[in-house]
């Protein structure tokens, strides 16, 4: 048996390779998606405003001086008080399929768990609700997003074997874009219709990225509100409003985002997509330099797919039809621009109400992912 070592990230060298380690273990695997290399460093770093409330530390696991394995650990302060816990988070999770290996970068993080007064681990999970989650399940042989992560399906049978059973679920699906002449279509486009008039609404004229920034601190403090019951979540902070504004906003193009707003200019619910990264990544390991970018820009400009980022609407305003106003402007932009299909990202498996109204739209739901929790 070779001797396994695990070293603490300590610097950017490490960090690195922390980082890309996912890209040399999937290189051969067609279904995985980097994400953004440049992301993930920012994260381990002291740059992460999230530090703020969260104790970080990031494994390498080493066998004959060769990378076998990572592991990110996440103390949320902020986390534990608001549900009564005390957790550790674990997080971006990767390793060869040996049981040396994964009983080390856990026995790791239970460790660092017990040190800081916790009684269970929980994940994967990032800082906050806005970063990847959930361990693959199901759909091992669909492509991921960039915003999700992929893993091997050998990763489930380490952790039942290390006893991590189920806490959460989300499902993920592929919704195809309907035709204008298809019934799901003229349903939604005639409640859109009756809802603007009814409630007196408008949509913010959107023509460039330009014209989105004024609205993005306001759809940033929706999201604090209408996300605030969801699993794990924890209210974002200015300065992480600010840190995802930069990450999200240049994917976004004005023709796939819809702000509704009443006849004061006040924001009543939101949707953002976006033209899917998926091909572009892959392409470019992740890295936008120096060439990644280009690929990026194509992909923003002509695709057949997108990405759901984000869509939420104002609490008090649940189940009186804003949402059927966003995802009527959506279906008509995929329409104009050509795009024949749309990706969830990960959606509560008890979200009813959300699941619901895909299916209505013919929806295959083709991937599962797991938060596992484990009592230390």
């Amino acid at each position: 048996m070779s001797d396994i070592r695990i070293i603490e990230v300590t610097n950017r060298s490490l960090r690195r390779q922390f980082v890309d380690f996912p890209n040399k273990l999937y290189k051969d695997v067609p279904q995985f998606v980097p994400a953004f290399y440049g992301d993930d460093m920012a994260d381990w770093s002291k740059k992460n405003p999230a530090l703020q409330y969260c104790e970080a530390r990031s494994f390498l696991a080493y066998r004959d001086g060769e990378i076998v394995g990572r592991i990110g650990a996440i103390l949320s302060h902020r986390a534990n008080e608001k549900w009564g816990t005390k957790r550790m988070r674990f997080s971006q999770v990767d390793f060869i399929d040996d049981a040396e290996v994964a009983d080390l970068l856990f026995k790791t993080v239970e460790d660092w768990a017990r040190e800081r007064g916790c009684n269970e681990v929980h994940g994967p999970l990032g800082f906050c609700d806005l970063d990847r989650e959930g361990m693959l399940t199901e759909g091992f042989d669909k492509r991921s997003m960039f915003i999700t992560y992929y893993n091997h399906p050998y990763y489930i049978e380490h952790l039942t074997r290390l006893g991590y059973i189920k806490d959460a679920d989300w499902v993920e699906c592929k919704i195809p874009v309907p035709k204008p002449d298809d019934k799901v279509y003229e349903r939604i486009h005639r409640l859109s219709e009756m809802v603007m008039k009814r409630g007196g609404y408008h949509k913010a004229a959107l023509t460039n990225q330009k014209e989105f920034k004024p609205y993005i601190r306001k759809v940033f403090e929706m999201v604090n509100d209408a996300y605030t019951d969801l699993y794990g979540t924890v209210e974002l902070t200015e300065e992480q409003i600010e840190k995802y504004a930069d990450k999200f906003c240049p994917l976004v193009n004005p023709e796939f985002a819809c702000l509704v707003l009443n006849d004061q200019d006040e924001l009543m619910g939101f949707g953002v997509c976006a033209p899917s990264m998926a091909a572009a990544m892959q392409k470019s390991r992740g890295r936008l330099f120096p060439f990644g970018w280009i690929g990026v820009l194509r992909a923003l400009k002509k695709n057949t797919a997108v990405d759901l980022l984000l869509i939420a609407v104002k609490p008090s305003l649940k189940n009186m039809g804003v949402n059927a106003v966003i995802i009527d402007h959506i279906m008509q932009s995929c329409i104009r621009n050509g795009i024949e299909y749309a990706e969830s990202g990960p959606m509560l498996e008890n979200n009813s109400k959300v699941l619901s109204q895909w299916k209505d739209f013919g929806a295959v739901f083709d991937k599962r992912r797991r938060c596992f929790v484990k009592s230390i």
